[in-house]
């Protein structure tokens, strides 16, 4: 069982976004409020492609493990910073199967769709951190450890502290991918 570190949103499409107290999530939107909620991509990139997509990317998850990783690399970065809506501790984010889903506390959930793809304002926030959150495995093949996008399957408030319990989905599972 994992738990809720903090929660975050931002009304603006800024890089990082601000502590609260409690986000609300809402069914097929995302977070009450956040710039990035729609059920169509709210992501300026994305939009300019295709805003007639599916947004896979109401709600950003990141792994508090993460920032101890990169503090300890000389990159100070905090809960927030990197603009994810919740921050977890003791759920392995990256290792989840397409499909998972995780319930906070009084019972709001999201659906795993994928790993957060690494963009170039991460540089702009702070020189490095790209390759900080970025990896290689034995096999040469690219991991992005910034965390994973979600979408709403039950509406409901989370906040710091909440527990996360983890429901895998039927096998065969599917590695997650960039969204």
């Amino acid at each position: 069982m994992g738990q809720v570190v903090a929660v975050h949103r931002s009304a603006s499409h800024s890089f990082s976004k601000y502590a609260e107290d409690e986000i609300v999530l809402v069914v097929g939107q995302g977070v009450a409020g956040d710039a990035h909620a729609g059920a169509t991509v709210k992501h300026r990139s994305r939009v300019a492609r295709d805003p007639s997509q599916p947004n896979l990317r109401q709600v950003h998850l990141l792994h508090a493990e993460l920032f101890d990783e990169l503090v300890g690399r000389d990159h100070p970065v905090f809960p927030g910073d990197l603009g994810e809506n919740i921050t977890t501790r003791g759920v392995a984010l990256l290792d989840l199967p397409t499909g998972s889903r995780l319930r906070f506390g009084d019972g709001a959930e999201v659906e795993v769709t994928g790993l957060r793809n690494p963009c170039s304002q991460i540089d702009r926030f702070q020189p490095g951190l790209t390759a900080a959150v970025l990896d290689r495995a034995g096999d040469g093949a690219l991991i992005r450890k910034a965390g994973v996008m979600a979408v709403v399957t039950r509406p409901g408030p989370v906040r710091a502290g909440d527990t996360i319990l983890v429901h895998l989905p039927p096998v065969p599972h599917r590695p997650l991918q960039p969204v």
